[in-house]
């Protein structure tokens, strides 16, 4: 690159900074972190699906920097690197930013913690180097965005060597989209009315088809699906084939279609592979392997493994694959069945993750399944069955069978079954087997984490 494109481009990232600590804060519903946000000395990377919120997310820490005087205006800049202006960019171009910035503001370096938030720094060639140097020689604290996995467990964590804290930033949760909404949740929910109970459950089934990115709430359903179509090509052709030169696209699409349409599905590389041999493509196994990998990595898909002992148990037995968000499912689902028992299941899960829940599946000796063996960063173990209807004898039998057999596995593990609604219970249940509807464990979060 020549000195005058490196001229310019510093010229570029110099006006970022200094429109960053002029700008507004942009309006938003404020987000929730499970566990803490930054730990000192360590640089916190928030990572999640494409238009999930780190953006906002970043711009609130900012915020709140301010609000409880922690800090002053100056002291929060904040960059965009997803830029077309900026490509080419290297690590080499941040350090005179850097530099300028501490000459405007020479007392951030005597007395004062600069927050620095560097948004989408994936693109930045180097830029490992350039934020652990900054860490060792500056008195700061920095947040770090992108849309791959990969930044925090390949390229963090081995180019900063422990020294970097993870924030997982899924779309909204089901608390989230109400206040979004204006509408808050109740504080104590054995007390509210029958009138309230009902509007919430009509919000939760919203929340079921709707979902919970922040762009797709309040628009009617041709404008939301083609968004969030979009979102997903987006992901596809920015973090999957762009990122990692996948050359096989059509097989990448019919792989998506295929994970997104078949929600809480079990999912074998061995079966898709001859799935789309058969179509006449042209794959190997190892590539289908690897496209799941990436797409996991972008976030637009989560992978269940089955508990097993031992690695080869759980690498020769399926998969259960979830979108992202519940509200991809009716946009790639062509069964046209109803799908509430997939997105609740889906919802749970991604709540899970969001609880910072290790999350794996139980297959019991006797054939029976659990959806989810939850564990707690606490170390606290939990059997979590979903079930949208189990009001039907034979139904309810099934699932809680299935705890119990699991029980036997786990003893450590409590056990909950999560339903749509009140209507939905089971007209009994076996003592230690906590059941209630999804939304009001989704909301009591603050006093129950499980």
């Amino acid at each position: 690159m020549t000195s005058e494109a490196d001229s310019s481009l510093g010229a570029l990232l110099d006006q970022k900074v200094s429109d960053s600590l002029a700008s507004a804060f942009p309006a938003a519903t404020p987000r929730r972190v499970f566990g803490k946000a930054h730990l000192p000395g360590k640089a916190t990377a928030v990572v999640g699906m494409r238009r999930a919120g780190k953006t906002t997310f970043l711009h609130q820490l900012r915020r709140d920097m301010l609000d409880t005087g922690s800090a002053e205006r100056w002291a929060v800049p904040y960059v965009n690197f997803e830029d077309e202006r900026l490509e080419g960019i290297t690590a080499d171009h941040l350090n005179p930013v850097i530099e300028g910035y501490y000459r405007r503001y020479p007392e951030a370096r005597a007395s004062t913690r600069v927050m620095w938030c560097f948004d989408e720094i994936q693109v930045v060639s180097g830029w490992e180097r350039f934020v652990r140097r900054l860490l060792d020689t500056e008195q700061v604290d920095i947040y770090v965005t992108g849309s791959s996995a990969a930044l925090l467990s390949r390229e963090i964590a081995t180019a900063l060597r422990g020294r970097a804290w993870e924030v997982l930033m899924h779309p909204f949760s089901f608390e989230e989209v109400l206040r979004h909404s204006g509408a808050e949740s109740p504080e104590r929910l054995v007390s509210i009315s029958s009138r309230q109970r009902s509007v919430l459950e009509r919000s939760f089934l919203d929340y079921l088809e709707v979902g919970g990115f922040p762009e797709a709430q309040g628009l009617d359903l041709g404008t939301r699906r083609q968004l969030l179509r979009d979102y997903v090509d987006v992901a596809m052709l920015r973090d999957v084939v762009e990122r990692h030169q996948v050359s096989n696209v059509a097989g990448l699409r019919w792989l998506v279609r295929h994970l997104l349409g078949n929600a809480a599905g079990l999912f074998s590389v061995e079966k898709f592979y001859s799935a789309l041999r058969s179509q006449g493509f042209s794959i190997s196994k190892d590539t289908v392997h690897q496209l799941v990998g990436h797409l996991t990595d972008c976030f637009l898909v989560r992978t269940v493994w089955l508990e097993a002992r031992s690695e080869r148990q759980r690498m020769v037995n399926p998969r259960k694959a979830y979108p992202v968000d519940p509200g991809l499912i009716p946009v790639y689902d062509r069964s046209g069945r109803a799908n509430t028992g997939h997105a609740l299941e889906t919802a749970v899960l991604i709540e899970l993750e969001r609880r910072r829940c290790e999350v794996t599946y139980v297959r019991t000796p006797e054939g029976y399944e659990v959806d989810f063996l939850a564990r707690l960063p606490d170390g606290r173990e939990e059997l979590i069955q979903v079930c949208a209807e189990a009001s039907d004898p034979t139904t309810a039998e099934r699932e809680l069978r299935a705890l119990s057999e699991a029980k036997a596995q786990f003893p450590r593990a409590t056990q909950r079954l999560l339903i749509l609604n009140h209507d939905a219970r089971p007209r009994s249940h076996p003592e230690g087997v906590r059941v209630q509807p999804a939304y009001e464990w989704m909301l009591a979060a603050e006093s129950d984490p499980l």
